[in-house]
């Protein structure tokens, strides 16, 4: 399989899981020149922006470390162009990153915010 197929089938099981949550799918792959979200979703009145990282195994670490500083400043700067747009400025808001593993998802809820990674 090649690496664009396996990241596409990583985040067709996230967006399984976030409604098998019950959340709503209101955006895949969400590009503007800033940058791109994988997924933006509905739970109850939370605004979801997630980031999905699929990997075949821990090797390299965990999945989520691949989401540093930079990659976090495209994504809120991405998130904001689509509140903006969408007339959602002052919806309640989460960053999360669901991880795609062997053994499972991993879904980190809150995992940065405008100031980063807590």
């Amino acid at each position: 399989m090649n690496k664009r197929a396996f990241g596409t089938e990583g985040e067709s099981a996230a967006r399984d899981y976030i409604v098998s949550k019950g959340g709503k799918i209101l955006e895949m792959n969400f590009r503007r020149p800033s940058g791109e979200i994988d997924i933006i979703a509905k739970m109850r009145k939370t605004i979801l922006f997630i980031e999905v990282k699929r990997r075949s195994s821990l090797r390299f670490g965990r999945p989520s470390e691949a989401v540093d500083p930079r990659k976090q400043a495209h994504i809120l700067r991405t998130a904001m162009l689509y509140l903006q747009e969408n007339g959602l400025e002052d919806a309640p808001v989460r960053f999360d990153i669901i991880e795609i593993l062997p053994a499972g998802v991993n879904h980190i809820e809150n995992a940065f915010d405008a100031t980063g990674m807590y």
